[in-house]
């Protein structure tokens, strides 16, 4: 938990904008990894060449972005057009590797409760307990950004695995 303890503060600082649901989003990606986004193959490499089209090409952040658990945030506006391909099937083949248990990720909700008791983060626990307690009655789902961090930050990524890559 110290990995994901230092991740949370650094995310915190680099994404000031940060609400509750994007911190549960960083939390569940790194516990869950990021299969949600895959209906069947084709669909999926599609979506992902569209959605590189819409992303602008950036400097702004890191090709890779650690999100602990050996998950990494490969942002798209920093993949060259020749490596969408192979980004999408290490996106796939990640997703396909089984993980992810709903005690682990409670006890990283649990995790970002101290630290955001800290004032950590721009929201307060006040925030953060109303949000986790209506994500709990929803029965703890994949979320989505908030619109203020789609706003500030355009996130356009994809959750690998580091052990996939570089495999072909």
């Amino acid at each position: 938990m110290e990995e994901l303890d230092l991740l949370l503060r650094q995310h915190a600082s680099k994404y000031p904008l940060m609400q509750p649901t994007d911190a549960v989003k960083l939390l569940y990606q790194n516990e869950f990894g990021g299969g949600h986004l895959i209906r069947d193959t084709a669909s999926c490499l599609a979506y992902l060449r569209r959605e590189y089209l819409q992303t602008e090409r950036s400097e702004q952040w890191p090709k890779y972005e650690q999100i602990g658990n050996g998950l990494v945030r490969v942002h798209l506006s920093a993949v060259p057009a020749e490596e969408l391909d192979a980004l999408g099937e290490a996106f796939l083949r990640s997703a396909a590797i089984n993980r992810g248990q709903l005690e682990s990720f409670l006890n990283k909700l649990e995790l970002l409760r101290k630290v955001c008791a800290e004032g950590v983060f721009s929201f307060d626990m006040a925030q953060l307990d109303a949000y986790l307690k209506a994500y709990a009655q929803a029965g703890y789902p994949m979320v989505s950004h908030s619109d203020a961090y789609r706003e500030a930050y355009h996130p356009a990524y994809r959750i690998v695995r580091t052990d996939q890559l570089e495999q072909k």
